[in-house]
């Protein structure tokens, strides 16, 4: 009877969260291409998922809020959140880990450079904060996100955030603005 209770147990514990189709919480997603570790083919449809950031634009050491949300009622299991450089593709920055549904990641040897999913409840937002390091040029969020082990979206993107001082500073560090002295 022994032998039967841990077969149901092990059974169980192993294979009843891929039969219902919940991601567990040691679900992997890429760090690079941002895929989950699953057979499925990712989702082409428009995300029902939003990606919300507090700034517009940042300068190093600044705290940018980043809230991911699910549109309406979609709600989601698991993700991946990361700070790219637009056309780069590898994580910039660091995450700070407020949320108890988030953990941070460990991406190309730097700790908390990405965020997910502390565990497999349905989530509808979960909020996070990001550091902003020095020397980063334009940026996005991007994300992967899994509703269930068949419907996820890689690749949603946030709007584009710039460094303050991107505008008023070339290459040479010198200022672009022309300075006009005894202008009538």
């Amino acid at each position: 009877m022994r032998r039967h209770s841990c077969f149901v147990f092990l059974f169980c514990g192993i294979f009843l969260p891929g039969i219902l189709g919940f991601p567990q919480t040691n679900t992997s997603i890429d760090c690079d291409s941002l895929l989950p570790n699953y057979e499925a083919e990712p989702q082409t449809s428009a995300p029902p998922y939003i990606i919300a950031v507090s700034f517009d634009n940042f300068e190093p050491g600044n705290e940018v809020q980043v809230t991911l949300e699910a549109l309406g009622d979609a709600g989601f299991k698991g993700f991946n959140l990361q700070a790219r450089e637009i056309d780069g593709d590898v994580p910039v920055g660091t995450f700070k880990i407020t949320d108890p549904n988030t953990k941070g990641l460990e991406c190309h040897n730097m700790t908390n450079s990405a965020v997910s999913h502390a565990n497999s409840d349905v989530k509808q937002k979960v909020t996070t904060t990001w550091i902003a390091p020095p020397d980063v040029r334009e940026l996005q969020f991007i994300a992967t996100v899994v509703q269930n082990i068949e419907n996820f979206w890689v690749g949603i993107q946030s709007k584009t955030l710039t460094p303050m001082h991107s505008e008023s500073v070339n290459g040479t560090g010198k200022s672009k603005r022309k300075v006009c002295y005894e202008c009538d």
